[in-house]
């Protein structure tokens, strides 16, 4: 085909634009016997048809001022915005999908019934309970026991899916 037809075909591979595709000196008569996909895909593989490096801004000023944060500076009470709650993220949001997650299991593998379920759900909802394990604890005092072997099942089926 055409050097502007391998371009193009190369852009579209490669995941760049097409100014930023070049073709090497010397390789301008394979380019142009390419005629499909995968002929301009051998020639990028031989490193015939290549993109330039992507341009990144440099910014001197951030990179020093990440350096000196690395190193601990600039932490102090002038620079900070927000209190410290806001500063840590959103922890209590982690919380409750956590205890979430977990009764959800529980009543799947029917450990709890629903109206159980309900009341619980409502409770982490109004912050009953601390962590995980201080649900954990409550539910035992109910009366509901929970192996190590189901414990552990619960965490793995929440690494896999929740991620």
């Amino acid at each position: 085909m055409t050097i502007k037809f391998a371009k193009r075909v190369a852009a579209s591979i490669m995941r760049r634009g097409v100014n930023a595709i070049r073709i090497k000196p010397g390789s301008y008569d394979e380019v142009d016997k390419a005629l499909t996909r995968d002929d301009v895909r051998k020639l990028i593989g031989t490193g015939s048809v290549f993109a330039v490096g992507e341009k990144h801004n440099a910014s001197t000023r951030s990179k020093r001022l990440h350096q000196k944060r690395s190193e601990g500076r600039s932490r102090g009470p002038g620079w900070r915005r927000g209190t410290q709650k806001a500063r840590r993220g959103r922890v209590w949001e982690k919380k409750v999908r956590s205890q979430r997650l977990f009764l959800k299991k529980l009543k799947s593998m029917g450990k709890v019934d629903t109206k159980t379920f309900n009341r619980l759900y409502g409770q982490i909802k109004g912050n009953a309970y601390a962590s995980k394990g201080a649900l954990v604890l409550h539910l035992e005092d109910q009366g509901i026991k929970i192996s190590e072997d189901e414990m552990k099942q619960i965490s793995e089926h929440a690494k896999a899916n929740y991620r």
